[in-house]
């Protein structure tokens, strides 16, 4: 079910104004923008990928975000953040509720990926 995917998106391709690397994500959840990852240039050593949870889609006590070696391995954390978000909302990670949006999906780029 599309619904229970995590999509990227190439941020290039979907904003309006600015210049946009190539691996800059953003990160989608049934349309809606729910976070970012992306490849950064201030970031702990052999870490060069960022990823983080949107304003308004985490706890205070839940990571927002974090740092991995490989886009895949940001993909991973970012969803592992977001399920530990989803339960502290809705409950049981078993429920119906909670199983939005908690797998990694595909990349979409808008020009090929």
């Amino acid at each position: 079910m599309e619904s229970d995917y995590l999509i990227l998106r190439r941020a290039s391709a979907f904003r309006p104004s600015g210049e946009w690397n190539d691996d800059d994500y953003d990160v989608l959840c049934n349309g809606v923008v729910v976070g970012r990852i992306m490849q950064a240039a201030a970031v702990p050593v052999g870490m060069s990928w960022m990823w983080t949870l949107a304003f308004g889609h985490h706890e205070d006590r839940t990571s927002a975000h974090g740092y991995a070696a490989t886009r895949e391995a940001a993909m991973a954390a970012f969803a592992k953040s977001w399920r530990r978000e989803l339960a502290l909302r809705w409950g049981s990670p078993l429920s119906v509720e909670n199983r939005k949006c908690s797998r990694v999906g595909k990349s979409v780029s808008g020009r090929g990926a």
